[in-house]
């Protein structure tokens, strides 16, 4: 889940479902520049919709 400077969850830009955490925190280390760019700014990762871990924050760029 991805989330705006406010905390509202964002329908844009989109992530994809990962089947593991590794994947997942991969993928956002490597997007993490185009999310930010778009107006994430913050990363939620979710497993059957329950946060898994602390935010991530994005810092903008």
């Amino acid at each position: 889940m991805l989330l705006d400077d406010t905390g509202v969850e964002l329908d844009r830009p989109s992530s994809p479902v990962f089947a593991a955490r590794f994947d997942a925190e991969t993928w956002l280390g490597e997007h993490w520049r185009g999310l930010s760019a778009q107006g994430a700014r913050t990363a939620r990762l979710l497993h059957e919709g329950e946060p898994v871990q602390p935010d991530v924050p994005l810092p903008t760029v």
